[in-house]
């Protein structure tokens, strides 16, 4: 009995052994496709399954039953792709422990499309989305069959049609006729579009805020044509208002009657208060840390008020700021706000109070502010000279000034974060109402403009240029910030912030009535988050028509950090009579 017991124990061993070993004859397949294209290769590869063979084993008689099943699949695995006269042949040989399958496929001529026939009756053929993806469907004719590409035109026709509110758009008709003996394709497609749906009305739900208050950032009215590119732009109204946490906008097509579709806004309010600050650094300021606290709303109207205390080397300011929505379209609203200013840059010192009252709203694709300020203060100009400087040539005054504001800004980016095609435009215009409230009258009209492009990948042109002028009759009782001067991150890099300016008689910079700037620059970018940068900027501050340009240029690094785009230049003056030497420029902020 012990014996026969022992026997049953060696060869229970003997067979776990046997299946742990690799049998005689079977190994993976490994399967190389050649004499096509890589795309086409990866597509052979992956509808063959041959990839779960790789590792598992087989035998030379599955080998070759796997073998011929795919030279027959070949055909069918092309056809989509437009070849419907491929061939394939091969051979199978022992590698090491493997089968090697090498598969050599002559695709044959390409099916063309001859002729693209697509059908679509009413308004619907004349909206502008419609008209783009119809273009990109007939653009098909005359090139190669692609079942993918086919697909995706004409899904993106049918796509632009329910966006622009016909709901109930249908494909009657959609053939592809395929003549393999000439190689030749026609596609047949018409839509019934049916008619177009309306926006209902708009139902707020979660909101902190009374009946009414968000009806200001609807962009449509009930009765509209509905658009799905007007429901994004009340999502993206209401979420940068910062009112609340959650934003959802739905059609409520469960419920359309009469061809109107309800729309639901779902939403979450945020947090209240807000705090912010810490410690910074800015060429133009120095060191210095800034403070800020905010009421995203102080009461059910959707009024904000926030603060701002700012504490650096050689700027100080405390601000407030009131605003009110007002109901209505286009987002307009009324703000009201104070300013104290002491600001110490190395042409100027300026101690200035400051009152302003503004409307703002959209206008036409603008935003559009019209503003009453009131300034009053100390400030001295000519803190700094030319190499040729001998003379103190310091200039104190005092001033007080009431003047309006008018200013029109857009922009158009694709991305907000980082911007590969963008743009924005500035244009503001001041002027005093007269001698009575004012210690001088004066008149300035501005412009400012930045165009980013990118191209070749991870390259980026960026554009920009400012110009501006003033007429007044005192000169000398404008203050620092209504004088200009030239030179700083946003100016002429290479020279230090408002560095340089029309000189007075001791060859002091005192700041100039006109202004001009341009800038080119370049980037490249190794990484999604680092690159460099090299730049050329010219301008000037100046009186008149003597319009004398600095020269700088330079050298950069850019990162994309997650506090946004953070840019450290290192700037050097060409020729310049205002100095030479090098200049840090370390600027934090979006693109535009």
């Amino acid at each position: 009995m012990v014996r026969y017991r022992c026997l049953r124990v060696l060869r229970f061993a003997a067979a776990a052994l046997t299946a742990l070993l690799p049998l005689d004859g079977m190994a993976g397949v490994l399967l190389k496709v050649e004499g096509l294209p890589d795309t086409l290769q990866q597509a052979v590869v992956s509808a063959s399954g041959l990839t779960a063979y790789a590792k598992r084993p087989v035998s030379e008689a599955q080998a070759q039953r796997l073998f011929k099943q795919l030279q027959a699949q070949v055909d069918g695995i092309l056809r989509p792709y437009g070849y419907y006269h491929s061939t394939a042949h091969g051979k199978l040989t022992a590698q090491g422990q493997d089968w090697a399958l090498t598969l050599t496929v002559d695709a044959g001529p390409p099916v063309v499309i001859q002729q693209v026939g697509a059908t679509l009756t009413g308004a619907a053929a004349r909206l502008p989305a419609v008209r783009t993806a119809l273009k990109g469907l007939r653009a098909m004719q005359g090139q190669q069959l692609n079942d993918g590409s086919y697909e995706s035109a004409r899904d993106a026709v049918s796509t632009a049609l329910k966006a622009n509110g016909y709901l109930d758009a249908t494909l009657e008709k959609h053939r592809v006729e395929v003549d393999p003996g000439h190689n030749q394709a026609v596609i047949s497609l018409s839509w019934k579009t049916g008619p177009r749906y309306q926006f209902g009305t708009v139902q707020f739900s979660g909101s902190q805020f009374r009946p009414g208050i968000l009806d200001r950032y609807v962009p449509f009215k009930p009765g509209a044509a509905y658009t799905q590119d007007q429901l994004l732009q009340l999502q993206q109204a209401l979420t940068t208002t910062e009112y609340f946490s959650m934003v959802d906008v739905e059609p409520d097509l469960a419920h359309r009657q009469n061809l109107r579709i309800p729309i639901m806004v779902h939403l979450r309010p945020g947090k209240q208060t807000l705090y912010t600050g810490g410690p910074f650094y800015g060429t133009d300021t120095g060191p210095g840390i800034r403070a800020g606290l905010g009421k995203r709303w102080i009461n059910r109207r959707g009024h904000k008020w926030s603060n701002e205390l700012i504490l650096a080397q050689r700027l100080k300011s405390l601000s407030t700021l009131y605003t009110i929505p007002m109901p209505g379209p286009n987002q307009r609203s009324f703000n009201f706000g104070a300013n104290f200013l002491d600001a110490n840059t190395v042409t100027s010192v300026a101690h200035t109070f400051e009152l302003v009252a503004n409307e703002t709203r959209m206008w036409h694709g603008w935003t559009r502010t019209l503003a009453v300020h009131a300034l009053t203060g100390t400030f001295t100009v000519g803190k700094r000279g030319t190499e040729s400087d001998r003379a103190s040539g310091l200039e104190h005054g005092s001033s007080t000034l009431v003047y309006a504001e008018a200013s029109l800004a857009r922009k158009r980016m694709d991305n907000s974060t980082f911007v590969r095609h963008g743009w924005s435009l500035t244009f503001t215009a001041r002027s005093t109402a007269g001698d009575a409230l004012s210690s001088a009258r004066f008149s300035q009209l501005m412009a400012d403009a930045k165009w980013i492009y990118a191209f070749a990948g991870r390259n980026r042109l960026i554009l920009r240029g400012t110009a501006a002028a003033t007429d007044t009759n005192d000169f000398d009782a404008l203050p620092p910030q209504l004088r200009f001067f030239a030179g700083g991150d946003r100016s002429v890099r290479g020279y230090a912030y408002q560095a340089i300016g029309p000189l007075n008689a001791s060859g002091r910079v005192i700041g100039g009535r006109n202004l001009l700037i341009a800038s080119t620059e370049m980037e490249h970018y190794f990484t999604p988050h680092w690159g460099m940068a090299g730049f050329v900027d010219a301008g000037n501050a100046f009186n008149g028509l003597d319009y004398r340009p600095q020269l700088g240029t330079g050298l950069g690094v850019r990162w994309l950090s997650p506090v946004g785009m953070i840019r450290v230049d290192i700037g050097t003056p060409i020729h310049s009579i205002y100095g030479h030497g090098v200049e840090l420029h370390v600027n934090i902020g979006p693109d535009l």
